[in-house]
């Protein structure tokens, strides 16, 4: 056994262990981390890794099939066909407008047009895993830029099809393997009449939504009843690995064939049983994929010609921003939203390692071209997530949301006169939207699950979908003449911003908030804005239970409950003030729970009555 496997996957599995932590104690996100302990150990720096970077690709961008394949578990097909719109037309348009502004960029510094063509193909396409895992890490997702973003990189990913097909056709330099193919090695269906090739491509499309569809559930249903839980997840592995080596086999983006049987999957009983074996796979090999991204960097190049490679990846980012920016108001995303699409999909992606060694090897681009290429690809997805961040952080709360218009369902928000506005309607907002409206005082209702709102409608329930964190949406749903605004969302740090901009422009409304976790409480506390923690009630309702069942009268439980919530909230309002001073929070927190000890135990609860015992 070849010692060096051993100590670079050390190496790489410390280097992941630390650069998660890092990255979000900095605040910059596991993704950033990752990549600058990378470049920090790659072969330009340190040099513990760096002369099998190659081959730990490979094996990384298993990590990028893996995260598809849970994308889409998540997406069923009609949601998938309701992002036909986005994925062809925005999709679309940005491969297209991205490649031909590039090449025109590039022949203009006097570049020859086959090479200029083949660098818009190749750059025009976005970092899948970098642009998804930083969106999730920033909470994101599921914004109108989360959900435009994904649409276009599975775009993306189709397009990377005809990108392979058209490359060949612009060769004119003498075929070189100096650089090889990178890992593209050749395929069967290149032995095959071009004629014929489409029908292999379908076929292979069509073997897995029919492996998805109807036969699969059935075979995991057999899996889960042998009751071992290292068969299912090992069949999962073996479906993913196959999907890939099918779709690799015809061309194709394993990545994408994996996502169409996810979405195959994605209404299977199983699903979450799946979710659950692959996520630590995909975590780990993301992670790595990350880090010999960084490794990848090659700082020699950059040294050497610093300014030519910082003018590439400026020019890069500046020209695919532009283009996305332009598009997004096309597609009248809200301003916000525009900054934020544009911010997270201007960078170059992992397909142009392949791409790039690929065209090098057909003689469409020259060796020294493909090397600067490489390296202006990997700077711009090093900075895409500081980037992001700087948008978000920086330049967003200071310009804010200048647009009045938003996406197509954004435009049914109405104004009610409703007295209470209520965000977010999951499993805190539904019941209290529910005994609300019960009791005459249905309030106005945003939720931007738009799946969530169309349920809700069909039952009844008046709901628009809309994101409260923008103010001219609370103003059109009738922040200035309502009373009251209940926060019954699950994202602690967007709470804290939809307060700050109620503050700021509505201040006439009474804000009552939903805690999601205690030191969310203690923020909230700190804002000034009533709070209710979550399930506390629940939980307390729980205990009362049991406390019956153990023979203890059902007032005095209940009295105890009582009490107990009373100095749970009272503790909160005097340990949030000191939160900054860990030995004072520390010996508070401590004092707190000897006081609740201490209440109940001067108050014992009588045992006898039980929970059917009579009052009196």
């Amino acid at each position: 056994m070849d010692g060096n496997l051993f100590l670079n996957g050390f190496i790489y599995l410390v280097a992941a262990a630390l650069a998660a932590p890092l990255g979000r104690r900095l605040g910059v996100g596991a993704v950033l981390g990752y990549l600058i302990i990378g470049a920090i150990i790659g072969p330009s720096a340190v040099g513990l890794v760096g002369e099998n970077r190659e081959e730990v690709m490979h094996f990384a961008e298993f990590g990028v099939v893996l995260m598809l394949f849970l994308i889409g578990l998540e997406i069923d097909l009609s949601r998938l066909w309701k992002m036909r719109g986005p994925i062809l037309g925005l999709g679309g348009l940005q491969v297209l407008l991205s490649a031909l502004a590039i090449a025109g960029a590039s022949f203009l510094l006097q570049v020859s047009w086959r090479e200029s063509i083949a660098l818009g193909m190749i750059l025009a396409l976005s970092s899948t895993a970098i642009v998804m895992q930083t969106l999730k890490e920033r909470g994101l997702s599921d914004t109108s830029s989360g959900t435009q973003s994904f649409a276009v990189l599975l775009f993306q990913d189709i397009a990377v099809i005809p990108i392979l097909a058209l490359l060949p056709l612009l060769a004119s330099l003498p075929t070189g393997d100096a650089h090889g193919d990178h890992g593209h090695g050749h395929t069967w269906i290149e032995s095959i009449p071009v004629w014929s090739r489409g029908f292999a491509v379908f076929g292979a499309v069509a073997i897995v939504v029919v492996i998805g569809k109807f036969i699969l559930t059935p075979w995991l249903r057999w899996v889960a009843s042998l009751k071992v839980p290292e068969a299912l997840t090992s069949t999962t592995l073996a479906l993913v690995v196959g999907i890939a080596l099918l779709m690799n086999s015809v061309g194709l983006s394993p990545a994408l064939g994996t996502f169409v049987a996810g979405v195959m999957l994605a209404s299977s009983e199983y699903r979450h049983e799946l979710e659950s074996d692959i996520e630590p796979f995909k975590a780990l090999l993301l992670a790595v994929f990350f880090i010999a991204v960084g490794a990848g960097i090659d700082f020699a190049l950059i040294a050497g010609e610093p300014l030519k490679i910082a003018l590439m990846v400026i020019g890069l980012i500046a020209i695919k921003g532009i283009v996305l920016f332009g598009l997004a108001s096309f597609f009248r995303m809200a301003f916000d939203q525009r900054l934020l699409f544009a911010a997270a999909l201007a960078q170059g992606g992992e397909f142009a390692f392949v791409l790039g060694g690929f065209a090098v090897g057909q003689g469409v681009i020259g060796g020294d071209l493909a090397d600067r290429m490489i390296a202006a690809v990997a700077l711009s997805m090093a900075v895409a997530p500081p980037l992001l961040i700087l948008v978000q952080n920086v330049i967003l709360p200071r310009i804010g949301t200048t647009e009045t218009e938003e996406d197509d369902r954004a435009h049914d928000v109405e104004d009610d006169k409703a007295k209470v506005l209520l965000a977010g309607f999951g499993r805190f907002g539904h019941p209290m939207g529910r005994l609300l409206r019960s009791a005459g005082c249905m309030p106005t209702v945003l939720e931007r699950d738009s799946d969530h709102v169309d349920f809700l409608r069909r039952i009844g329930l008046k709901c628009y979908y809309g994101d409260a964190s923008r103010p001219h949406l609370l103003k059109a749903a009738g922040a200035e003449d309502a009373e009251i605004l209940i926060l019954a969302i699950d994202d602690e740090d967007e709470s804290m911003e939809i307060i700050e901009t109620c503050r700021k422009h509505f201040p006439n409304l009474k804000i009552f908030a939903r805690a999601c976790s205690r030191d969310h409480a203690y923020r909230l506390h700190e804002a000034g804005v009533r709070f209710f923690v979550e399930q506390l009630g629940s939980s307390l309702d729980c205990a009362i239970a049991v406390l019956e069942e153990l023979g203890h009268e059902s007032d005095h439980a209940k009295d105890a409950a009582r009490r107990f919530k009373l100095h749970e909230m009272d503790a909160i309002r005097d340990v949030a003030p000191h939160r900054g001073d860990e030995q004072k929070f520390m010996g508070m927190a401590q004092r707190n729970l000897e006081e609740l000890d201490s209440l109940l135990t001067n108050a014992p609860l009588p045992v006898g009555g039980g929970k059917n015992s009579e009052e009196g």
